[in-house]
C-alpha cells in the first residue's frame, strides 16, 4: 500500500490561501445548471473524483457539459427541466451527492435509468429519498438490498404534491428533492418532522436555488424557530455564471493547521460570514479552543496561540468537520467531546469507528457514547501508520497530526482525490 510519512513543521507560517472550489456547491450548481433555461458556466469549479462522476452522469443523461480543468470552469447547457436521454446507466463511484442528486433528477425524465456505485455505495442508505420521491409520484425500485443502491427509475416526469420528511441520516435526501421540485407538475410542499439533520447544508441548497432564480418559502415554528415546512414553487432556473466558493470543509484543515502551530497565521479568502457553507462555523470552534479569530464577510483569519483547550461541542450542523476537530483535540489541554455525529456511520466509511481506531493508535483514550465521541489526548503522540479506509477526510485530517509530531504515516494518501487531489502538495507549501 502506498503511504506518506509526514515531517513536523519546524517554524510558524503566515499565509493567505484558498482551497479549491466547494464540492457541495459544484455538484449542486451542475444540477441546477442542467435544469436551467440556458447555458450556465461555473467558475472556480472543483475537479475531483466526486465532481467528475457528476459530469459523467449528466453526460449519460444527455446533457452537454464542457469542462476546462485548467480554467476551472464547467459549462452546462440547461434543458429547461427536460432530461434528454430516455435511458441511461449512471455510475456514481462513492459520491453520495452524485447518486442522490441524480436519482432525484432522473425522476423528471421519461424513460428508464439505473444508478449504482462502488461496493461501499451499496452500503450507504438512499431509501428515505426513494420513499419521498415515490410519495410524489415517482416509480423507483431497489434492485438489490431494499433501501440501498443500485436503483432503477421508470420515469414519466414528477407529479409533485405534499411529502413528509423526518430527521434522516443525510440532509442530501432533502437537498436532492428540493433541487428538482420546481419542475414537478404540481407545487411541492415538504412538511418537516422533528429536528433536522445537518440543516446548514439544506439552507445552502435553498440559498443556491435562490441565486439561480427560484425562492423557496420556509416556515418556522414561532416558538422554537425550528423549520417546519418548505414550499417550493413551480418555477425555472436562470443564471449565466456562478462563482463557486472555496470548499469550507477542506478549509478546516488549514484553519486547524494554523491553530495547532503557535505564531502561525492563515487567512482564507472567499469564505466568511456571507458564505453559503455552514462549515465556516468551524472557525468559531477553534476560537473556543483558544485560537485567535477574525471573521469577515468574505474572509477568515486564524492565528495559533500557545495552548489549546479541549471543548464540548455539537457538530450535528457541520459533521464533515468532526474529523478535523478530533485530530486538533489530540493537542489540546483536557478532554474533548464531539456530539451530534449520528450521520458519520454512513459516510464514505463508518467514521466514528475509524476515528476510534486511529486516534487510539496515536495514544488517545477514546470512547463512543451514542452519537458522541469523547477524546482524552495523550501526553505524547505515539508513532503510528494511519489507515484511511478509502476516506478522503481521514487522510486530510490525520495529516495535521504529522505536522506536529514525528512518526505519523498516512496510508493510501491518494484517497484525497475524491475531493482534493492536490491536498498534500498544498499542505507542504506551508512548510516553506
Amino acid at each position: 500500500m502506498e503511504s506518506l510519512r509526514l515531517d513536523p513543521f519546524s517554524k510558524p507560517f503566515d499565509r493567505t490561501f484558498a482551497p479549491p472550489g466547494s464540492k457541495s456547491l459544484t455538484n449542486r450548481a451542475m444540477v441546477l445548471a442542467a435544469l436551467a433555461e440556458a447555458p450556465c458556466t461555473l467558475a472556480g469549479a472543483l475537479f475531483a473524483d466526486d465532481t467528475r462522476v457528476m459530469i459523467d452522469g449528466l453526460r449519460k443523461l444527455g446533457f452537454e457539459v464542457h469542462d476546462d480543468e485548467a480554467a476551472k470552469t464547467i459549462t452546462v447547457k440547461g434543458r429547461g427541466g427536460v432530461i434528454p436521454a430516455t435511458a441511461a446507466e449512471c455510475f456514481c463511484g462513492n459520491s453520495g451527492t452524485t447518486i442522490r442528486f441524480l436519482t432525484a433528477l432522473c425522476t423528471l425524465g421519461r424513460g428508464e435509468y439505473t444508478l449504482d456505485g462502488v461496493p461501499r455505495m451499496r452500503q450507504r442508505p438512499i431509501g428515505p429519498l426513494a420513499t419521498m420521491l415515490r410519495n410524489l409520484g415517482a416509480r423507483i425500485d431497489h434492485t438489490m438490498a431494499d433501501g440501498y443502491p443500485p436503483l432503477r427509475i421508470a420515469a414519466d416526469e414528477l407529479p409533485g404534491g405534499i411529502v413528509k420528511y423526518g430527521s434522516e441520516t443525510s440532509s442530501q435526501y432533502l437537498s436532492a428533492l428540493l433541487q428538482v421540485a420546481p419542475y414537478a407538475h404540481h407545487e411541492v410542499i415538504v412538511d418537516l418532522v422533528g429536528r433536522q439533520t445537518s440543516w446548514p447544508y439544506v439552507a445552502m441548497t435553498m440559498r443556491l436555488m435562490n441565486q439561480f432564480g427560484v425562492t423557496c418559502e420556509l416556515v418556522r415554528n414561532p416558538d422554537t424557530h425550528e423549520p417546519t415546512q418548505i414550499i417550493v414553487p413551480r418555477d425555472t432556473y436562470v443564471l449565466e455564471r456562478y462563482d463557486v466558493e472555496p470548499d469550507a470543509s477542506n478549509a478546516t484543515y488549514f484553519l486547524g493547521l494554523a491553530a495547532l502551530h503557535p505564531g502561525s497565521k492563515i487567512t482564507i479568502n472567499g469564505l466568511g460570514k456571507a458564505s453559503l457553507q455552514g462549515d465556516v462555523g468551524f472557525a468559531d470552534v477553534l476560537h473556543q479552543m483558544g485560537a485567535s479569530l477574525t471573521f469577515g464577510a468574505d474572509f477568515i483569519t486564524i492565528m495559533g496561540n500557545k495552548g489549546l483547550a479541549g471543548v464540548d461541542v455539537d457538530l450535528s450542523g457541520m459533521p464533515d468537520t468532526a474529523q478535523t476537530l478530533a485530530v486538533v483535540a489530540l493537542f489540546a489541554e483536557g478532554p474533548t467531546s464531539i456530539r451530534g455525529l449520528h450521520t458519520l456511520r454512513v459516510k464514505e466509511t463508518d467514521r466514528l469507528a475509524a476515528l476510534e481506531a486511529e486516534l487510539t493508535k496515536l495514544g488517545a483514550e477514546v470512547e463512543i457514547e451514542g452519537d458522541t465521541l469523547h477524546i482524552e489526548p495523550p501526553e505524547n503522540l505515539k508513532v503510528a501508520s494511519i489507515d484511511t479506509y478509502d476516506d478522503h477526510r481521514m487522510a486530510m485530517s490525520f495529516a495535521l497530526a504529522g505536522t506536529k509530531a514525528a512518526g505519523v504515516t498516512i496510508n493510501d494518501p491518494a484517497c484525497v482525490n475524491k475531493t482534493y487531489p492536490n491536498y498534500f502538495a498544498d499542505l507542504e507549501t506551508f512548510r516553506d
